[in-house]
């Protein structure tokens, strides 16, 4: 998958932020926070070429049915694409 928009992930006082730069600052509404979850799946983008690779990997890490996986899987790359940010 590849990721659009220029955006660089920080901790910040205990959250994980999406902070946008260059140019995607203008384009964006401002910071995205991450649950623990989203952050995970944003660290696999770069590297997933398909969603049945992610959600593999969080099957594997997390401690949840695949049915909820692939659920909030397919809810956070919705929305990634609506904000056309993949």
């Amino acid at each position: 998958m590849i990721i659009k928009k220029e955006l660089i992930k920080r901790e910040i006082a205990g959250d994980t932020i999406l902070v946008p730069v260059g140019s995607t600052v203008y384009d964006s509404n401002g910071l995205f926070v991450l649950n623990e979850l989203a952050s995970f799946i944003w660290d696999l983008i770069p590297n997933a070429e398909t969603e049945d690779e992610i959600l593999t990997a969080i099957l594997n890490e997390y401690d949840v049915d695949e049915a909820t996986a692939k659920k909030d899987l397919s809810d956070f790359l919705s929305k990634l694409h609506k904000m056309e940010i993949i």
